[in-house]
């Protein structure tokens, strides 16, 4: 057995381990807990909050979570920021995981209408990658993983994805903020929510409208033709 063999091996056992330790622990990972390791890390506590962040993504825990928190924890800038970067962080590496593991033997076993599929979405790099972060068609998770299996240029990947998760960052991010805001009866509650509704209404609607203007050319191809 060569030195790649034994180092997949490896990296496949680690993630193995830590997804089931995180399915053992998942009822523990809350938002009280979080909030008690961030306090306890001190000025860290901004990088520690991105490592749990880029962890949780690599072994499948919930994001929506870390987000909420990451708002009420550091307000809606600095949080928006964070949490785009420790999930980005976390997607790139499931990303790199995946495809050191088994990109080449997906390669090989590829074909038929599977590989017309993987040949759709290489074909359309970065703009693929746009259109799943905006429109959630798969859990975020799992995409990443998937994601790595193609041959999606890696800085295509890591721009794409944290620029078009900004929308959806943001609005659950504020949302976070404005509910820490409610709870410890802050000034202008009710303007806060309704700025994180609007905010959330907006994360809603951008799906119908990325899906409008990608049926729109096929549906004038088909005018075209007829």
């Amino acid at each position: 057995m060569n030195k790649t063999a034994i180092k997949r091996i490896l990296i496949l056992l680690v993630l193995i381990v830590g997804v089931a330790l995180a399915i053992a622990y998942r009822d523990q990972f809350d938002a009280t807990g979080i909030v008690r390791w961030i306090e306890a890390a001190g000025i860290a506590g901004p990088i520690v909050f991105m490592l749990i962040y880029a962890l949780a993504t690599v072994f499948f825990l919930p994001g929506s979570v870390l987000t909420l928190v990451g708002g009420a924890l550091f307000g809606p800038v600095l949080g928006t920021f964070l949490n785009l970067t420790g999930a980005t962080i976390g997607a790139t590496v499931a990303f790199l995981i995946s495809r050191y593991l088994a990109s080449d033997w997906v390669e090989q076993k590829t074909g038929g209408r599977l590989k017309q599929l993987k040949d759709g979405v290489e074909g359309e790099g970065w703009r693929f990658v746009m259109f799943v972060r905006l429109v959630p068609l798969f859990p975020f998770n799992l995409l990443n993983y998937a994601l790595g299996l193609t041959r999606i240029k890696l800085s295509h990947y890591v721009i794409a994805s944290y620029i078009f998760m900004l929308p959806g960052g943001l609005a659950y991010t504020y949302l976070g903020y404005a509910g820490r805001e409610a709870v410890a009866g802050g000034e202008g509650t009710i303007q806060k929510g309704l700025l994180a509704l609007s905010l959330l209404a907006v994360v809603v609607f951008i799906p119908r409208v990325i899906k409008r203007l990608r049926q729109s050319p096929i549906k004038q191809d088909e005018k075209n033709k007829s």
